[in-house]
């Protein structure tokens, strides 16, 4: 008997399904018995008498020889692949051996575990999947157990499943819903995106709810602009309004927004999100529901929501999904009632290492090299929102050790660092950066962090430091590295002081991420082709993303950084000391093999993380 004859499995015990990997079913050496779970539960629960009709699929045709006459591997891959899987003692599944070794995505071994079993197979999409059927089953469940309810007509339920041969799970679906279940294969990644994506029916209609909710005295005194404060509190404490609300945050949340928009205009009411560094439209609640849910968000902030005229900033502390996430609003009123915007500062996504930032090898290696020096200033410089404080943080996180006394001085604290003394920057009672900073000198630092440096003043205290013996990062807002310089010069600081202590500059941005489950590979536009070519560049081939459920049919997901890291050699600083002009600082920092902004951006264009629009959409080739 050959090996691929096989079916008898090692024992395993049943756990629910937490990874896409661990989805996959592998015929060629047999599946595991399938666990018996309880939808509801995700325990171990006892088979129950199903409807008449109900039927799991029955293995067709092995996944290893579906794999193999699809080219996909070959049949010395398959091979290797049976004695690695025999070599790792884990019991693991061949599909999981595949796919760490990345002979395959997770997409082509599961359309070709749908041949085997003789079903369809779902490229999910978010028209597929109706709302109300989803919620038939509870959503952690779905989560868990790696299954979707897509529809259902005349009593037969169509269900996506990451591992089709659970004919417990299966069964139980049915006895829950008391239809007859129809099977498609579906990816566990595609699975749980859809599930990411899907809003309950019970807050489908919610818009609608507080239309009904709102009595005509309600939008009267809208309409009239009243300044009736008690009933403008009690419109915003209704539950529709609250629902509403929370829905916005939530969704914010889930969908990993930085940034919700709240905006009033003629006649209309749209709510935006800042997602991956780009806004899009979520939400168009009628404009009467403008001061109620302004009124709403300013009472969870702690604001007046009586001062109308004037702008108010405060915060709102929220537990979501077990992790605590901290919001800043600030308010400004406009020609049509009061823009909100609200900052979304989730602590836990910002815990990164300095690996996954994006720097290329080289560049992490200098870049550690200067991070790990005793003593100077190092400058992070971007415009806002290009991950500075990000980068900041991470330098922070790999400097952190006992025997470091680490301070920073912030306006405002945007993440908790464990481990780190962080202050926060008060002007109202006078304490201002250079305060705190002078203070600070006399706490026995050995590294400091500064928001930003702003003015003369902190700049200087900020040089003094590391001249003194102390390692100080901050950020600057300017255009690339070198340009850091200039702007030191412009704030009043001596040349020969930012030439003895200056260390380095890094500038960034953040470019969005090609989507991996839909990217594909593709040719250049000829006009930037040739552009690239004029500028001693090459690019034969680029990728984009088709969209999918994963990236919302953006084409992209996540955002990574684009780095220039400016290294101040003798013949730089000697140029900073005779107050040289910026073209003069750029081309010397050329010669030293500075690589720029938009040069790291082509890597990564090439490499197939980005695309070229957004490498040229956030900095100048």
């Amino acid at each position: 008997m050959s090996r691929s004859d096989v079916l008898t499995p090692p024992p395993r015990s049943p756990a629910p399904l937490d990874a896409a990997a661990a989805a996959l079913i592998d015929p060629l050496i047999g599946a595991a018995p399938p666990s018996n779970y309880d939808i509801a539960t995700g325990a171990p629960a006892v088979a129950l008498p199903t409807p008449a009709g109900v039927g799991p699929p029955r293995i067709r045709r092995q996944l290893g020889q579906i794999l193999v006459a699809r080219g996909l591997i070959t049949a010395e891959q398959l091979e290797q692949a049976l004695k690695n899987q025999d070599a790792t003692g884990r019991h693991q599944l061949l599909g999981e051996v595949l796919l760490e070794a990345e002979l395959v995505t997770e997409d082509q071994l599961v359309e070709a575990l749908a041949e085997a079993y003789d079903i369809p197979y779902a490229k999910l999409t978010p028209k597929l999947a109706d709302a109300k059927i989803v919620d038939l089953l509870p959503r952690d469940s779905l989560e868990k157990c790696g299954v979707l309810p897509l529809f259902r007509v005349d009593g037969v339920l169509t269900l996506a499943m990451s591992e089709p041969s659970n004919v417990f799970l299966i069964e139980d679906v049915a006895r829950r819903t008391s239809c007859q279940v129809v099977v498609v294969a579906a990816s566990h990644s595609d699975i749980q995106a859809m599930l990411g994506q899907h809003v309950s029916a019970a807050n489908v209609f919610v818009i609608d709810d507080i239309i009904e909710d709102v009595n005509a005295d309600t939008f009267q005194l809208l309409e009239t602009q009243a300044e009736d404060i008690t009933k403008l509190e009690g419109m915003a404490g209704d539950s529709p309004v609250i629902k509403l609300v929370n829905y916005i945050l939530y969704t914010a949340v889930r969908e990993g927004a930085s940034d919700i928009h709240i905006e009033p205009d003629d006649g209309r009411l749209r709510v935006r999100l800042r997602v991956d560094g780009v806004l899009r439209e979520k939400l168009n609640p009628p404009h009467p529901l403008q001061a109620p849910i302004t009124s709403r968000i300013k009472i969870m902030a702690g604001l007046d929501i009586a001062e109308r005229r004037l702008p108010q900033d405060g915060s709102i502390h929220v537990l979501m999904e077990g992790r605590p996430i901290d919001l800043r609003v600030s308010t400004l009123p406009n020609r049509y009632g009061e823009k909100v915007v609200i900052r979304i500062i989730d602590n836990s996504r910002v815990r990164m290492s300095m690996e996954k930032l994006g720097f290329s090898v080289e560049m992490l290696k200098q870049f550690r090299q200067l991070i790990e020096m005793p003593h100077g200033v190092f400058l992070v410089t971007g415009p806002t929102g290009s991950g500075k404080s990000t980068t900041l943080y991470a330098v922070l996180s790999a400097l952190d050790s006992p025997q470091v006394n680490i301070c920073t001085v912030e306006d405002p604290i945007e993440f908790n660092l464990h481990g780190i003394n962080q202050f926060q920057v008060n002007e109202k009672i006078g304490l201002s950066f250079p305060t705190v900073l002078r203070s600070l000198l006399r706490q026995d630092p050995d590294v400091l962090m500064i928001g930003e440096v702003r003015d003369e003043e902190t700049a200087r205290t900020a040089i003094q430091a590391a001249l003194t013996g102390h390692l100080v990062f901050s950020t600057l807002h300017t255009n690339d590295a070198p340009s850091a310089v200039t702007r030191l010069y412009h704030m009043g600081v001596e040349p020969y002081l930012i030439s003895a202590s200056v260390v380095g500059v890094l500038a960034q941005r953040l470019v969005r991420k090609i989507c991996p489950k839909c990217k594909v590979a593709a040719e250049p536009p000829p006009h930037l082709k040739h552009a690239i070519e004029r500028m001693g560049g090459s690019l034969e081939q680029v990728y984009r993303g088709e969209g999918c459920a994963a990236c919302h049919e953006s084409g992209f997901t996540g955002r990574i950084g684009i780095y220039e890291l400016f290294v101040p050699n003798d013949a730089v600083r000697d140029a900073i000391t005779d107050r040289r002009p910026l073209q003069d600082l750029r081309r010397l920092a050329r010669e030293a093999r500075m690589t720029s902004l938009y040069e790291d951006g082509l890597a990564k264009v090439r490499g197939g993380i980005t695309t070229i629009e957004e490498v040229l959409r956030v900095c100048a080739a």
